[in-house]
């Protein structure tokens, strides 16, 4: 039990991630490819910890411009929810929220959606998941095959996040997220968010590589902190004038 101990957990879940899912992640890359260049926006979700995941891949330096961070806070900041709903431990669980967050979402046909979870099981996600299917966009879920299989369904439809989608992308983590058993029986330090950063960034280098490969210029953000960033960044986001969210 120690950091050490941790890293040489982790490292060779990383190592065997690229291996093990490119055929998928190269089909996830196609997707996304083929919306932004049809002028469509990547629309990422993710509840609990899981949304760490969507904020990896929208609005930072060298990611991709088109993108939006859809969460159950949009309730609150882009809808007319009190904020005492943020309170409910067990909102992630509704899925009548997912039919909110899609609408304050305002999706145009072309948009691609990536919806992450390591469970693969609460309403919201399943529940978004579906009505993605049902109108008519590509779905790439997140998700540990590892656990979503090892348990039940919190959707009424009995369905997991991993039963829509058309690309499944396994994060790698174990049953229960946390790698490090203790002595008493119990396990501490999880890995979702580590193995799902990385997914995440590999997720983009293949988007560029498309791009690149077809002779295009990819429309990325730079750095805000460095001399330009700002007025490169505007001048991309001005393409999708009133489709891109960027809150706190």
């Amino acid at each position: 039990m120690s950091a050490r101990g941790y890293a040489d957990a982790v490292l060779p879940l990383l190592d065997g991630l690229l291996d093990a899912q490119a055929d998928d992640l190269a089909r996830a890359a196609d997707l996304i490819a083929e919306s932004l260049r049809a002028g469509g926006v990547l629309q990422a979700f993710g509840a609990g910890h899981s949304a760490a995941f969507a904020a990896d891949l929208v609005g930072r330096a060298g990611g991709l411009v088109p993108t939006n961070r859809l969460d159950i806070h949009d309730l609150v900041l882009h809808g007319d929810a009190h904020r005492d709903v943020l309170g409910d431990p067990k909102l992630e669980r509704d899925p009548g929220i997912a039919h909110q967050i899609y609408a304050l979402a305002r999706p145009q046909p072309q948009d691609v959606f990536v919806v992450a979870s390591q469970s693969g099981i609460n309403g919201s996600v399943v529940e978004l998941a579906a009505l993605v299917k049902e109108r008519g966009h590509h779905l790439i879920a997140v998700t540990s095959v590892a656990h979503t299989t090892r348990v039940a369904p919190r959707h009424p439809s009995g369905r997991r996040l991993a039963d829509l989608a058309d690309v499944v992308l396994d994060n790698g983590a174990p049953y229960g997220d946390a790698l490090l058993p203790t002595h008493d029986g119990g396990t501490v330090c999880a890995v979702s968010s580590v193995t799902a950063a990385l997914l995440a960034q590999l997720l983009t280098a293949e988007v560029v590589r498309r791009f690149h490969q077809l002779g295009e210029v990819p429309p990325i953000y730079l750095s805000a902190n460095v001399p330009g960033g700002d007025a490169h960044n505007h001048a991309l986001e001005s393409r999708y004038a009133g489709r891109l969210r960027r809150t706190a």
